[in-house]
């Protein structure tokens, strides 16, 4: 055998040794090597299972009671949609700017990445983007978003699993959801509304070339020029794509950008209503159930009542300025609050001047003395004592020894003279204060005190002589539930603002129907009903007869004229508006109750009742309609005798003694009541 053939024979083993050696270099070794580099990064990745359940912060709308939409609450403004709800064009759109093979690909495009990198560095900017869409899912909802090796081989291995576990239209639908778009905006939704106050569904080609084209950077193509230039690049490519004809392309190019102005997205009309109802809301759920759990929040606002009492409001407010002699607006606010006396549905709300000076809601947070609008709670309690609308107090000099030895209170009445023999109605309809002081002396403080609390007063009443003319401290919207009493025969109704509640999946949190209770008796709440129609007629608040229907009301002014209130009611609605100063300044020596509170009352009572049907106030059984003498409060004696009809309760008729039993009140000195007070409450 030839030398060279053994020697060949003798290599061929190590040849071959060799060449597996060079195999598993060049092959099985890499491929052990990315192995463990997979392994390694796939070590604590978060779990894909969790976008199945795709939770993401949402928007809460409220909505008015006749399904307007009126504020939101949120901290990311998301808006939930599936692929169906969005505009196929806007899809379209969406897949040429940022993933074109989004359909062929298994999570990563390796010649995306290449292609992008060449456009970018032609151009000299970023225009395109190497990650697939399912790799940006990835950066938004599983990884921090830090540009690092480590985070792109984790987002690759992350991308090509969901892949795995998810439908393409599943994982589209969450890109769509959960991007950032610019002004506040997540997802296409919002985006959408935000920028062209329309649904995602509305888009035009236009509109969906220049929405898909911010995700990439979307405060940079805040500038309109960036902007438009983004929009033709996206037509672009949706024409080159096939997804659109050229003619398309260059109408859409050309095409004005037309964004509605950023605060005109911000929905918040009735900003004291909507803070009302975020306060009950945060109490019973919390804020962040509030702000990042998409309820659905159906109020009882009434919106076309809501905005005429805004302009009252502001026109009450501005009279006043040039009552005054302001040159400038003043530092005077107002409140109004108005409710629908057989449900306590809030129908408006208003709790100050200017909602973006003051967020203080005048309406329910302020605590004030009401003065003569409270006289009624005194008035109603006197008739569950036996008194009637024709029971005769002698309105005279009345003196009310204070706390301290030798010291004496003498109310006195607004013009500082005395009427004598008054019926409880003429007394109410003037506001006369000392009928009202002995009014209440004769039947106990204690007795007043109970009965506020039946009609929805609550809170530390000093129990002091004083209280009969408004000296305590409460809400407008405590003293609009009292006096709807009177309006609902005799029934308390809590104030109500929500009606339902209902989460993103569609169940309902809370459903709030009317909650009614007992409070006085339909008689006493009629007659008291019948004395404030007297004080519309002809005394401090007749400037509302101008609303032409039925109605009644009290007017109240405060020591100094600090405060101006007037409340009163139709049928259908109870209304309260206050007026005043902060700071407890006076408002000036004729800003009374009737000056500065019922005008407001007036106009927008006049806008809320406008189209509906004149109503009368129901008679309930057990009131009779007796003749008396409007002088002697008695049946007349004779034909010719002055005689009007005068509402009772059945079984107390007048009696032939004007001045006995109950109803009658010593004129002496009265030196047993130990009374601690400040000054005197003057009325209207």
């Amino acid at each position: 055998m030839p030398l060279i053939y053994l020697c060949t024979l003798k290599e061929f083993p190590i040849s071959r040794l060799f060449f597996v050696v060079v195999l598993i270099i060049l092959f099985f070794l890499p491929a052990l090597g990315v192995i463990g580099i997979y392994y390694y990064f796939s070590y604590d990745l978060p779990r894909i299972e969790s976008l199945r359940d795709y939770r993401p912060p949402l928007v809460s709308e409220v909505y008015a009671a006749r399904g307007e939409l009126i504020g939101e609450f949120f901290i990311e403004k998301r808006y939930l949609v599936q692929l169906s709800d969005v505009a196929p064009i806007f899809i379209h759109a969406l897949l040429a700017a940022e993933d074109a093979q989004f359909f062929e690909h298994k999570g990563i495009n390796l010649w995306s990445i290449v292609r992008a990198a060449f456009k970018n560095i032609s151009s000299f900017e970023i225009r395109q983007g190497g990650s697939t869409i399912t790799q940006q899912i990835v950066k938004s909802l599983l990884l921090t978003p830090e540009k690092t090796l480590s985070r792109k081989i984790k987002e690759a291995i992350l991308a090509t699993r969901i892949e795995q576990y998810l439908p393409k239209e599943d994982i589209l639908t969450l890109y769509l959801n959960q991007i950032y778009f610019g002004r506040g905006a997540y997802g296409v939704e919002a985006a959408a509304r935000n920028y062209f106050g329309k649904s995602a569904r509305d888009l035009t080609l236009a509109e969906a070339a220049f929405l898909a084209g911010l995700p990439k950077a979307p405060s940079y193509y805040q500038d309109v020029k960036k902007a438009l230039e983004r929009r033709a690049y996206v037509l672009g490519r949706m024409a080159e794509l096939g997804f659109i004809q050229e003619q398309e392309r260059q109408k859409a190019e050309h095409e004005p950008l037309r964004l509605v102005e950023h605060a005109a997205t911000s929905v918040a009309q009735a900003p004291y209503f909507l803070d009302y109802i975020k306060r009950e809301i945060e109490k019973k759920y919390g804020a962040e159930r509030l702000y990042n759990e998409g309820f659905r929040i159906e109020t009882t606002l009434d919106l076309s009542m809501q905005k005429a009492a805004e302009a009252a409001v502001a026109r009450g407010v501005a009279d006043y300025d040039r009552r005054t002699g302001k040159k400038q607006p003043s530092e005077v606010q107002a409140a109004l609050i108005s409710l629908a006396p057989f449900s306590g549905h809030i129908k408006a709300m208003v709790g100050g001047k200017d909602y973006r000076q003051s967020q203080f809601n005048r309406a329910v947070q302020a605590q004030r003395q009401p003065g003569s609008a409270f006289k009624p709670i005194i008035y109603a309690a006197a008739i569950d004592k036996g008194y009637t609308p024709a029971s005769i107090i002698v309105d005279s000099p009345f003196i009310v020894q204070r706390g301290e030895p030798c010291t004496f209170w003498e109310p006195q009445n607004y013009d500082r003279t005395f009427q004598g023999p008054t019926t409880l109605r003429k007394a109410l309809t003037y506001s006369r204060n000392v009928v009202t002081v002995k009014i209440m002396k004769n039947i106990g403080i204690d007795h007043v005190l109970q009965y506020t609390k039946k009609l929805g007063i609550e809170g530390d009443i000093a129990a002091h002589l004083s209280l009969s003319l408004g000296t305590c401290s409460v809400s407008l919207l405590t003293m609009v539930r009292a006096y709807a009493v009177f309006c609902n025969l005799g029934s308390s109704i809590e104030p109500l603002a929500i009606l339902r509640i209902i989460d993103r999946d569609g169940t309902v949190l809370e459903e709030n129907p009317p909650r009614l209770s007992s409070a006085i008796s339909p008689e006493t709440a009629y007659i008291m009903t019948s004395m404030l129609q007297s004080v519309v007629e002809e005394g401090t608040g007749k400037k509302v007869r101008a609303l032409n229907r039925p109605c009644a009301g009290k007017t109240g002014t405060t020591n100094d004229v600090r405060d101006a209130w007037f409340i009163g009611f139709t049928p259908r609605l109870v209304t309260g508006v206050w007026v005043g100063f902060d700071d407890m300044s006076p408002l000036g020596k004729h800003e009374t109750g009737a000056v500065a509170a019922s005008p407001i009352w007036l106009d927008f009572m006049q806008t809320a009742c406008e189209g509906e049907p004149v109503q009368s106030f129901s008679v309930p059984d057990g009131i009779v309609f007796v003749k008396i003498n409007p002088a002697t409060g008695l049946p007349p004696r004779s034909v010719g005798e002055d005689a009007v009809f005068e509402c009772f309760k059945e079984g107390n008729l007048p009696t032939d003694t004007p001045f006995g039993g109950e109803n009658n009140i010593d004129e002496t000195v009265e030196q047993d009541v130990q009374e601690t007070m400040r000054e005197p409450v003057v009325p209207d």
